[in-house]
């Protein structure tokens, strides 16, 4: 399916994996390369990746971004995969105008490349390397509430045909999910990791995204889930994004390791979601 086909796109939340998500088979990867056959091919892409955090938002420019190997103690053949895929600037241009518009400030970074919680699913989702991509950071010190604002500002790229996606882990423990390698990628999901996946699911689907907001004080087990915000952040992003009365729709379910949620969402109208749902089902 081609943008052509598409008037509003949906905005999407993922679990972005991590390079060991590369090779033929690996775990969370049919997923992300099934997720690029059911959206289609946008016009460009701005991911919010949890591994960019700034002082205020900032959205990247360059024409030719490099790609980031910002991570460690991977095997030497990962720090050779290349995503060539083109920038984005007028997208930049584009975000940094609806969110100036919106009050926010925003710098445009010529420099910043695409880090691993953005190319690792795209090169997934969209081998080619063929779409336009930026990449808009994050601000950890100001909260839940600003991410959802931030994605509001975005709204308006859905009909652009830009795809809004938001990068991060609905379970992020680094420390529990290490533990738990040594079960396996099918290992029945821990308790509190289910729970917490289960509430979300929850109140994405009756439409409480302030109550997504408030997750630290609402859900359970969410310092557990989230030591700290930042893969949860960009879900935030996303589900603002999908505008004013959004509906959510869940893509994914995986928990791997007993405690790494992978779930997905899509945020948008219900025109927007409906050959989504329909292509997702099947």
């Amino acid at each position: 399916m081609s943008n052509a086909n598409r008037s509003v796109w949906p905005s999407v939340f993922i679990g972005h994996g991590s390079p060991m998500q590369i090779p033929d088979g690996a775990p969370g990867r049919a997923f992300l390369q099934r997720l690029g056959a059911w959206l289609g091919k946008p016009t460009a892409i701005l991911c919010a990746s949890a591994h960019w955090e700034t002082a205020h938002p900032a959205v990247s420019g360059a024409s030719r971004p490099e790609t980031i190997y910002d991570f460690f103690g991977f095997p030497a053949e990962f720090y050779d995969v290349k995503y060539p895929a083109p920038g984005a600037p007028a997208l930049a241009e584009r975000v940094a105008a609806l969110l100036t518009g919106a009050g926010l400030t925003c710098d445009i970074d010529p420099g910043q490349g695409l880090d691993h919680g953005s190319w690792v699913p795209l090169r997934l989702m969209y081998p080619g390397a063929d779409v336009p991509v930026a990449q808009l950071s994050l601000q950890h010190h100001l909260g839940p509430e600003h991410h959802f604002r931030l994605g509001r500002a975005l709204a308006p790229l859905r009909a652009e045909g830009v795809l809004v996606l938001g990068a991060g882990n609905l379970t992020h423990n680094l420390g529990a999910t290490m533990r738990g390698m040594s079960r396996g990628p099918g290992a029945a999901p821990d308790a509190w990791a289910a729970a917490f996946d289960q509430w979300i699911g929850n109140a994405i689907d009756a439409g409480r995204f302030e109550d997504l907001v408030r997750y630290r004080t609402l859900a359970p087990n969410a310092a557990m889930a989230h030591p700290r915000d930042e893969h949860y952040l960009p879900l935030l992003v996303a589900a603002g994004a999908g505008g004013d009365g959004a509906l959510g729709l869940r893509l994914n379910d995986e928990i791997l390791f007993g405690n790494l949620s992978q779930a997905a969402f899509a945020f948008g109208e219900a025109s927007s979601l409906a050959r989504l749902r329909t292509t997702a089902a099947a």
